[in-house]
């Protein structure tokens, strides 16, 4: 059958054709093999899969910035991310957090900063629409803290703009307030060098001399506003009022103590600096170290700033006409993820790719560094995953439950020699809550989201239902008696964090449909009775949400309450996450599986990878909005060849955790 009878057939069965129910599947079968045969031909020679992860502007602009506070510009990049951040520039004029997304201010002054520095004049049309814009939503005084820290590297606004954060923090025992350990790893690596940047307040070489008064309303000196209560409550006025008092005895802060500050700062980064991974492994961390390292005087040939600045060259995605930076590298993620899926599709697990694969990732299991997990879990052996490279400090859980559940389908006995060790530390990282954070246990300390310096609303790490559900879908899978408990109590979490409609809540997923997905999985994999009336809620909010095309969609702007039900498009890896909980809890042969399987054979694709622009993953919700390329690839195939699986085998239930 050629490639356009083809292409017709799968649009008939959309479109509510009358081909018969056999050539229904094999069609699925059709689709099923090729795209698993263009998912291997994507594979690494090592074994792994690494696809794109994409964010929104404010991290290509962010290096642009970058090599101009260094002075160390390479206009030829330059350029090409500049047609980037031109391309991304929304109707509205300015650049929103993802694709399709509002106006957002913080985002859109550092893509213009960006672009007139690269040389962008500011009286071109659409410099000037995003000046306009700009300007009608209060200027860039409006800008976050974190933007607003990067103006006052700039001298565009002044040091009081920001909130005050002594590098004393960094020697303040445990038990005080604040402490870094209280936060989440991602703020602990983006806080440790900026301490230093805060304390020594440089200023950025700025060789072209490029400010941009013009998007101010009034001059950014004259500007009496900065500080804001970023939760509104009681608690964030007291703080505000002690930043200011902070901001005045700051100065009498003794010497000898700021320089043992300035000595744990430093301490701190180079335990982490993590080779050519970098700090943390994201970006904002290694821009922050190697402007922290360029400030303290680091030669340039010193070996620790070459290796930050040679983890920040890594993350560029260059392409012939036009360049990006990514906020960090997901080749863990993606390969755990897409040998499930190669596995689904019926890939021989004894094969030379997924045994490569398979071999791949259990090398990357951390047990020889107890990271920054080991405050709260003095005494628990590593034995996780990170999501990048290499993080040894920071293993992620969600990471860790994925690839576990991959190496336990593994053939090889050699693949599987750690998986008491991931058992071990997952049941150990579990919350008091029952719940499962990304990186830490207990990361609960809510009171913090009040201090100023919190207005991103991304400073902690607290137990999520779809973390706590791949964790209970690996211990389900596994079956090791050690995990029965830590089951008990997550399905307990799980049921107690249910929607009134009777979602779940998706962190690092967009979003109900993600985290719907992800416990209808859990509940599977532990035996729960999918007809007990909580998952019938679950499965009937699904059906509720399915579009007229047979898709599901769900937009980034969900995480606001009041656009919580905001649908744009339907997507294939959303559709694919809705498609597989159903047969999680049994729906496959409903006529609303059916539908989600049709949308996907009939929506547009090219080679393993179904079209996608919208971005369906989550950095922090209302913050930062992620695009992994892969989740168009290996979602679809997954939900593909799962619902030809259960066909063939007549069977209503699924055998594994995901």
């Amino acid at each position: 059958m050629n490639a356009a009878r083809q292409a017709e057939d799968r649009h008939a069965l959309v479109s509510g054709g009358t081909r018969s129910d056999d050539a229904f599947l094999t069609s699925v079968d059709e689709v099923v093999d090729e795209v698993r045969d263009a998912l291997r031909a994507q594979q690494h020679e090592d074994g792994h899969w690494v696809f794109e992860l994409e964010a929104d502007a404010t991290i290509p602009a962010e290096f642009i910035l970058l090599e101009h506070f260094l002075d160390e510009i390479d206009d030829a990049v330059e350029a090409k991310l500049a047609v980037y951040l031109r391309e991304k520039q929304g109707e509205h004029g300015g650049w929103p957090l993802f694709y399709g997304g509002d106006f957002n201010i913080s985002a859109s002054v550092k893509a213009y900063y960006a672009l007139k520095l690269v040389g962008e004049s500011p009286d071109a049309p659409h410099m000037r629409r995003a000046c306009d814009a700009i300007l009608e939503h209060g200027g860039a005084a409006e800008c976050n803290v974190f933007t607003r820290i990067t103006l006052a590297l700039f001298d565009q606004v002044p040091w009081r703009a920001v909130p005050v954060m002594p590098i004393e923090i960094m020697l303040l025992p445990r038990w005080f307030p604040f402490h870094l350990s209280k936060v989440s790893y991602w703020s602990r690596t983006v806080i440790a060098p900026l301490l230093i940047l805060m304390a020594l307040k440089p200023r950025a070489r700025n060789p072209r001399g490029v400010h941009i008064d013009e998007l101010f309303v009034a001059p950014a000196n004259e500007v009496r506003t900065y500080m804001h209560n970023p939760t509104g409550s009681p608690w964030g006025d007291l703080l505000i009022g002690l930043d200011k008092v902070l901001r005045v005895v700051e100065r009498q802060f003794p010497k000898n103590r700021r320089q043992r500050s300035f000595r744990a700062a430093i301490k701190f980064i180079a335990e982490r600096l993590n080779g050519d991974d970098g700090l943390g492994g994201i970006f904002p961390a290694m821009a922050n170290t190697v402007m922290a390292f360029d400030r303290l005087g680091y030669p340039k040939d010193h070996p620790d700033l070459l290796t930050a600045k040679a983890a920040i060259r890594k993350l560029l995605v260059l392409e012939e006409d036009r360049a990006y930076c990514q906020p960090c590298l997901s080749p863990v993620w993606d390969t755990g993820l897409a040998v499930h899926a190669m596995l689904e599709a019926g890939e021989p697990k004894n094969g030379v790719p997924l045994n490569k694969a398979m071999r791949w990732m259990a090398d990357r299991q951390v047990c020889d560094v107890a990271g920054d997990w080991a405050i709260k879990r003095p005494g628990l052996r590593p034995g996780g995953w990170a999501f990048q490279y290499a993080n040894d400090h920071y293993p992620d859980v969600d990471d860790s439950a994925v690839v576990a559940m991959a190496l336990d389908r593994a053939a090889d006995p050699k693949v599987k020699v750690g998986m008491d060790r991931a058992v071990e530390w997952i049941v150990g990282m579990q919350s008091r809550n029952g719940g499962w954070g990304s990186f830490d246990a207990e990361n609960t300390n809510y009171y913090l989201n009040h201090i100023p310096f919190a207005d991103h609303g991304a400073l902690l790490d607290p137990p999520t239902e779809d973390v706590t559900a791949r964790c209970v879908s690996m211990l389900a899978q596994i079956g090791d008696e050690a995990g029965n408990q830590a089951i008990e109590r997550g399905l307990a979490y799980l049921r107690e964090s249910q929607q009134i409609d009777g979602s779940w809540f998706g962190r690092w997923g967009t979003n109900y449909i993600y985290g719907t997905w992800s416990v209808l999985c859990a509940f599977n994999a532990a035996g729960e009775d999918m007809s007990a009336p909580h998952i019938r809620k679950a499965v009937d909010w699904l059906k509720q949400c399915q579009r007229p095309d047979g898709g599901w969609g769900e937009d980034g702007a969900t995480y606001w309450s009041k656009t919580k039900d905001c649908v744009k498009e339907s997507t294939p890896s959303q559709t694919a996450w809705a498609a597989l909980a159903l047969m999680a809890a049994g729906e496959t042969d409903s006529d609303a599986v059916q539908r989600g399987i049709r949308f996907l054979l009939s929506a547009k694709r090219d080679g393993a990878q179904w079209e996608e622009p919208w971005f369906t993953a989550v950095g922090f919700p209302r913050v930062f909005y992620l695009r992994y390329h892969g989740y168009s690839a290996y979602f679809p195939l997954w939900a593909l060849a799962r619902y030809r699986n259960l066909r063939a085998a007549n069977a209503a239930s699924v055998s594994h955790g995901m």
